[in-house]
This record gives structure tokens, sequence and C-alpha cells, in this order.
């Protein structure tokens, strides 16, 4: 089994029956990020001594008989807007730069840890989380692996192209009205946002609070469930983290979905999307057999009140710094967030009246299907900098429409995995596995099926300049 392609359950498999040390794969991981990360800049921090220190230990424990945890020894990364014990927390921004260092790590990355997990780094992001590109105007652009003239997606486009680059097989991401999501799509790799509240955001810098939501990016769907499993239980450090037991899925991916109600969302969802986003949805109908659509009222208007809220709650966290430092802002970001700052409250307060009356017609759709299929992105990755693109035969812009889909399913926090496409064009594309709140298990265990039929895999890039890696 080579490491660089190994998949984080098979790797702590290894570490723990000693087939492969911590530490071996912990160097293999540094070795391929320095290979191949300068070309990418999925990185902003590398925290190679301390990940070695780490795996260190968890070797340890192994040579004494103990179980370091069901994810021993697997690198991973995350989004530099989760707080890093020692580091400062970026999140894209110049401004953040001269914050002191994080005292403690994010609950999630704590959580991580303690599965026996190694952290090796921090990753690339846009400013504030403002953004679906990740051409952060501070610290560089994200490179698609796929295609390095072509972004990765964002806002957590590091975590979805170190995942698509091989460099390491777990990280996570946040997203608000699409970041996991669409950089997932664009990367060819899987990417889980779970129902609002589900995992903690403790020690995560926030860009929009109520549709803030953070996830994990694998290349497998039982690595998805397994970091869900271990990031899942409730924090009273998050007011707003739910209380429910947590509700394991890894030992539920194998059940059987032939009972299961799914259905293609048409209307909306169907006429901004590309013929090969379409595609790539029929794909997935044809393999579970699906042939019911059904219409989600209002996703237009769900889209508009979900950008009123987001820019308004992310100008109202800026606000000081608006006034005192517009300079020190990405100045694309920048006028965002004047824009937001220029709201008035009607439209906000009115944007949440409607949030409520959507999620209650959502909800009656959910008691007629258990899973919802859409495409994640209209488009598959587009180019560094281009500005717009045609869709309908209309010229549109690319950065606001990338989460034409996402944004209606974020604004009422339903638990969405997107789900990566075997080729239909050169380029990857996603598909959205949909489910009413605190189904997480129901959209795994339908992403397994796919998984097992050779529908849906990881689209991941081989890098021969690294050298020979550890095989086991």
């Amino acid at each position: 089994m080579n490491l660089e392609q190994a998949d984080a359950v098979a790797v702590a498999a290894a570490v723990r029956e000693g087939k492969v040390s911590a530490v071996e794969v912990t160097k293999a991981a540094l070795q391929r990020i320095a290979g191949r990360d300068n070309e990418l800049n999925c990185f902003t921090t590398v925290t190679a001594e301390t990940a070695l220190t780490d795996a260190e230990r968890i070797d340890r424990e192994i040579a004494q008989g103990k179980n370091p945890g069901c994810l021993a020894g697997v690198p991973f990364a995350v989004k530099n807007l989760f707080d890093i014990a020692g580091l400062t927390t970026l999140a894209g921004a110049k401004i953040n730069g001269e914050n002191p260092p994080a005292t403690q790590d994010a609950t999630a990355v704590t959580r991580l840890k303690q599965a026996g997990a190694v952290l090796v780094g921090a990753l690339n992001m846009d400013e504030y989380a403002y953004g679906f590109v990740t051409e952060n105007f501070h610290y560089g652009i994200t490179h698609n692996p796929h295609d390095l003239k072509r972004i990765a997606g964002g806002s957590s486009g590091g975590s979805a192209a170190a995942i698509a680059a091989n460099l390491v097989p777990l990280t996570l991401g946040s997203d608000t009205n699409g970041s996991i999501r669409v950089p997932a799509a664009l990367c060819g790799v899987f990417g889980l946002k779970p129902t609002y509240g589900r995992l903690s955001r403790a020690g995560v810098a926030l860009f929009s609070s109520s549709l803030d939501h953070i996830g994990p990016f694998a290349r497998s769907v039982r690595d998805i469930a397994t970091a869900f499993d271990v990031l899942q239980g409730e924090d009273e450090r998050d007011p707003v983290c739910t209380k429910r037991p947590p509700q394991p899925c890894l030992p539920l991916l194998n059940q059987d979905i032939t009972d299961l109600r799914i259905a293609i969302v048409g209307d909306y969802f169907t006429k901004g999307a590309s013929p090969e986003a379409l595609e790539a949805v029929q794909k997935v109908a044809d393999a579970l057999g699906v042939t019911q659509y059904v219409t989600i009222p209002e996703a237009h208007r769900a889209r508009a009140a979900a950008f009123v809220i987001t820019a308004c709650e992310g100008a109202n966290l800026h606000l000081e710094k608006l006034r005192s430092r517009p300079q020190d802002f990405d100045p694309a970001m920048r006028d965002r967030f004047l824009a937001g700052a220029l709201i008035p409250n009607s439209w906000y307060i009115q944007a949440q009246r409607f949030r409520r009356w959507y999620r209650d017609q959502v909800r009656e759709i959910f008691q007629k299907v258990d899973v919802i299929l859409a495409p994640t992105t209209p488009i598959s990755a587009p180019l560094i900098g281009q500005q717009t693109m045609f869709l309908d035969g209309e010229e549109i812009l690319v950065r606001p429409h990338l989460g034409l889909f996402t944004l209606p399913l974020s604004f009422i926090g339903l638990p969405v995995l997107s789900v990566p496409i075997q080729r239909i064009s050169n380029l990857p594309l996603g598909v959205q596995l949909i489910a009413a709140p605190y189904n997480e298990t129901l959209i795994l265990s339908v992403a397994a099926v796919l998984e097992a039929k050779d529908v849906i895999s990881a689209l991941t890039v081989e890098l021969p300049e690294c050298g020979t890696v550890s095989t086991i």
C-alpha cells in the first residue's frame, strides 16, 4: 500500500499494527508538502517540528501496548482560521498577522489529535473566509492540482487542494455559503458540511455566526465518516454546539439504502447549471435508480437572503478595522464588507424572517423524501483571475455564482456532502447529497453505495517529483 495514496483509516491501521511508524508517515507527508506546495500554495504554515514530536509520542504509546486512537499517525492540516496553539490565527488576513499566538487549539483540532492524528500545518483561504476562489491578496493564490492555471475554489481552497494533491489524507475547513463544498467539487474530493451546530466551532475565527459550519475533507467516504465521528460531541466553549449525543456514522456505512426515498431537485438547481454539471447529477441518479424530482420553493430568494445575512454579519464583525485600517484589507473584500455595512437593518430582519419561512417549506419536502441530489457548482474550476463566465447564454460574474447551488442549503443549516464524480470532462465536478438536519448518516450511506459502485471517487494528482514514498 502506497502511503501517498492510502486513505486515513488505512494509514492509521498500518500504524497501530506496526507495519509503519507514525514518524515515517509524518516524514513522508512533510516530504510531499516540501516537494509540491511551492507551486500549489496550500499551506501558510508547516508545523514540522511539533508534528514529528507528536508522531514520536504516538510511536512510544504503540510500543507500550497502548492504542493512540482511530486516526493514529494520520497527518492532517486545518484551514488557517482554526486556532493552533503557539501560532497566530491569520484567517487569511494581513491584519490578523499582528495578533498574538493562540494559547490553545480549537476544539476540532484537539479532538483529531486525541484520536491520534498528527497536525502538519495551516492552510490557505480567502481573506476572512469571504470568497469562493482562494486568490488571497496577502498570502497568494492556491492552485488547483488538476490544472495549475485554475482556481482551487474557496474559501477553504487550501484544504481541498491539499487532499487532491495527496499532501495529506485529511483536512478541516469551514463552510458559510459553500466554502467546503465548492472547493471539494472543483478539486475532486469529498467535503462534508454537517448540520449547523453539529460540530464545535470553538477556537475558529467566525465570518457569519448564524451560518458558519466546520467540516472535513478527505479522499474516501470512510475517512469523512471517521473524522466526523471523532469531531462530534457537545462543547461548552461553543454556545451553538448541539447537546445531542454523538451519532456514530462509520458503523452504519454499509446499511441497505434500497428503502431510502431519493430525489433530484429541479427548477432553480437546473437552470444555471452547465450540461456537464447536470450530467454529473444524472450519473448519480442513474446509479441509484432515481427518477423522482422535487422543487425547493423560493430557492433564489434564499440565496439572496443568505447574501444579505452574510454581508451584514461579516461587516459588523470587522467594522472597527474597516474604519481604522481600510488599506490593510484586500480591496475586493473591503468593498464587500463596506457594502454589507450599508445594508439597512430592516433588510437583515426581513432576511431572517424569510429564513424561518423557508426552513419550514424545506422541512415539508423532507417529509416526502430522505435525500436530495443537486449539482455542487454550476461549472468546473474557472481559470485564475477569470472574472466572468457564460451560463444559459448569459455572461455572469464568477465569484458570487460559484455558490449558486450551495447558498440555499447553507441558509438553513442542512447537512450536505459534496461527492466527486469521475471525470465527465477534463476537470472534476461535484454532486451534493442533501438530507434533513442531523441525518448525516443517510448521506454518508448513500455516498458509500456510490463509492462501491465506482460512480464517485476522489480525483487526486500523483506527485512524481516528490521522490520515493514509503510503502507498506
